[in-house]
């Protein structure tokens, strides 16, 4: 029998977890071809873009080589970004790749498979707000994390001359105050005196200014109250000025209006505010649910096709309370193991079972600052608040269990060694 080929377009936290397993178990023992396909060329723990974005994390150290991973693995990489199936012919197509100067890379392409599975993730939804596109930066991959904090820097060094200055301080307005916009507002004032430490800029944090608007009454608006106001109390610590209950109405170069026609000047702008499903989805003839997401099986597996099969924050899988799996980092983890032994069934004959979600709790971390949480207490669902260096512990943990699921325990044990090493010998900042 003909090995199946298995091909996994996504190789975010979720699909670069299961693609390892698949290749491991599967490709290198001969079982199945499998193929991972992805727009960039390289793996950053999406999570952890908010560190790239102010130069806490070097993307140069942290990202991974999908094309060298694979070879380690047992499974193979294809650049390249989708834009339409064939089902019937069970066939996808892929976009050209074009360079910065808009040259052909590699050209349109179609891909084979006997099994599909769609691990697209999720990206920012500006909901047509005027001017969000043009005056505001994303945080959605590691080139947009870059480029803001290329424009980061750049905006440090001009409020270094104080004849250039915009503003009696540097201002960046966050629209969003969910975990990205969260976190990134206290990295932002722990970059701040760092560089300044590093004799980048003369400025102090205390010459920066961070506006924090959200349209919900309180930050962090899907977590429980307790973790809710213990943010907000060390966010308004560190200087961040939160504006909840607040909607944006139009974005310019200058600043933010919102709908209380109120005007924020502001030197950058990032835009945390929401997520949608890629809007690829719409192309593929799958069912879709309201927020654009592939309406799945709780097994995963299309309603439309048993061949592909549907995970992360482009999936709507329902649970047993009738809602779907929430968006989140620990979901997808958790579908990728249910889905990985899925899998293996459909090529062994067995049977499909079905995903259960698992809340392990939530932790948010504000730079070297504080870290506030909750981690969920076995079967009973009960939680246990956490902060501090504990809430610390278990955020980085976070972290490492993706590398390990990724690199196994003993490289992820030297990766925790050379980290060590470079806190040592490397700048805390990534500086050019």
């Amino acid at each position: 029998m003909d090995r199946q080929r298995i091909v996994v377009v996504g190789g975010g936290a979720g699909g670069l977890e299961l693609v390892t397993r698949l290749g491991r178990r599967l490709g290198r023992r001969g079982r199945a071809e499998v193929t991972l396909i992805d727009r960039n060329p390289t793996h950053i723990w999406k999570p952890l873009l908010h560190e790239v974005a102010t130069g806490a994390l070097d993307s140069g150290l942290d990202e991974i080589s999908y094309q060298g991973h694979a070879r380690d693995n047992g499974y193979r990489f294809q650049r390249g970004t989708l834009e339409a199936l064939d089902r019937e012919g069970r066939q996808l197509r892929l976009a050209p790749v074009i360079d910065e100067h808009g040259d052909e890379v590699l050209p349109a392409r179609s891909i084979d498979y006997d099994l599909l599975v769609l691990s697209l993730g999720s990206v920012s939804n500006d909901f047509g707000t005027p001017g969000v596109a043009e005056h505001c930066h994303f945080l959605d991959s590691p080139a947009q994390a870059e480029a803001f904090r290329r424009d980061m820097l750049n905006t440090f060094l001009r409020y270094s001359d104080a004849e250039r200055r915009s503003h009696p301080r540097l201002t960046v307005g966050i629209v969003g105050a969910g975990a990205t916009g969260v976190e990134l507002a206290a990295e932002l004032y722990d970059a701040s005196r760092m560089l300044h430490s590093y004799g980048f800029t003369d400025m102090d944090s205390g010459q920066l200014e961070v506006h924090l608007i959200e349209a919900a009454p309180d930050v962090l608006p899907a977590l429980p109250e307790r973790i809710r106001t213990a943010v907000r109390k060390e966010l308004e610590r560190l200087g961040v000025q939160v504006h909840t209950g607040t909607r944006v109405v139009c974005v310019d170069r200058e600043g933010i209006m919102t709908a209380d026609e109120r005007r924020i000047d502001t030197d950058l702008n990032v835009w945390a505010a929401g997520i949608k499903a890629p809007d690829v989805l719409a192309k593929l003839g799958l069912t879709l649910d309201r927020n654009q997401r592939i309406r799945v099986e709780p097994n995963l597996q299309s309603v439309d096709d048993p061949h592909i099969f549907a995970f992360g924050d482009c999936a709507s899988c329902p649970q047993p309370d009738g809602n779907p799996v929430p968006p989140r980092a620990q979901a997808a983890h958790q579908q990728a193991q249910r889905l990985y032994r899925n899998l293996r069934a459909r090529l062994d004959g067995g049977e499909l079972k079905p995903f259960r979600y698992r809340d392990r709790g939530s932790l948010i971390s504000l730079a070297h600052f504080e870290a506030i949480g909750s981690l969920m207490r076995g079967a009973s669902a009960r939680s246990l608040f956490v902060e501090g260096q504990l809430a610390k512990f278990f955020y980085a943990s976070l972290y490492r269990m993706h590398q390990r699921a990724i690199h196994g325990t003993a490289k992820t044990a030297l990766i925790l060694l050379a980290d060590g090493l470079n806190r040592f010998i490397r700048p805390r900042m990534k500086l050019h």
